[in-house]
């Protein structure tokens, strides 16, 4: 008798822990899961479909803030064009790369032309921002890839816009093509 009653000790506590170990498994297996989904995107997919644009001054000096401008203005004259044929984010950055040392040397220019002689440096990567509107659309703070320009130490106060799809409309809008008009319509019914 005293064997039987062991045995079924025994196998309480066999089955005890196997349903200890099988609550546990599950329970890992969804802190697991939520640990990932939070790893793999900070909430907000939208992001990955806007290339935007930094421009950091060298300092807060009224020079460095006034030639930051005017970076600014030839940098979005220059890929204005660019973006008039661009139809996805991943061909705004492939472009943006391939024109990177163009772009700087429109930026190195326009800064030895005001008297400058720090330089640009442009790169392609992903950056937090903070909420912004352009022309009615909000992009909230989030991480989203962006074209870089840093000038010179790049420790001024700063200039954001969206390359694509191309909302820079700023006080003076650019005139964009017909396509770029039901771009920037079909992103402005989806934020409604």
């Amino acid at each position: 008798m005293k064997s039987t009653i062991n045995a079924e000790v025994i196998f309480m506590r066999k089955s005890t822990i196997k349903r200890a170990c099988i609550s546990l498994g599950i329970i890992a297996i969804i802190l697991l899961s939520v640990s990932c989904a939070c790893l793999s995107s900070d909430g907000n997919t939208e992001n990955a479909e806007y290339l935007r644009i930094h421009v950091r001054a060298n300092s807060n000096s009224e020079e460095d803030q006034r030639v930051k401008y005017l970076v600014k203005d030839g940098i979005v004259e220059a890929i204005t064009p660019l973006v008039a044929e661009i139809t996805s984010k991943e061909e705004a950055v492939r472009v943006m790369t391939e024109q990177k040392e163009r772009l700087e040397a429109i930026a190195d220019g326009i800064l030895s032309n005001n008297g400058f002689s720090y330089k640009c440096e442009i790169v392609v990567r992903n950056e937090k921002f903070p909420t912004r509107v352009y022309d009615g659309v909000t992009l909230k703070s989030g991480y989203y890839d962006a074209l870089i320009v840093n000038l010179g130490k790049a420790e001024g106060d700063n200039w954001w816009c969206v390359v694509y799809p191309p909302l820079c409309f700023g006080n003076a809008k650019p005139v964009y093509r017909s396509k770029i008009a039901e771009i920037i319509a079909k992103f402005k019914r989806r934020a409604r």
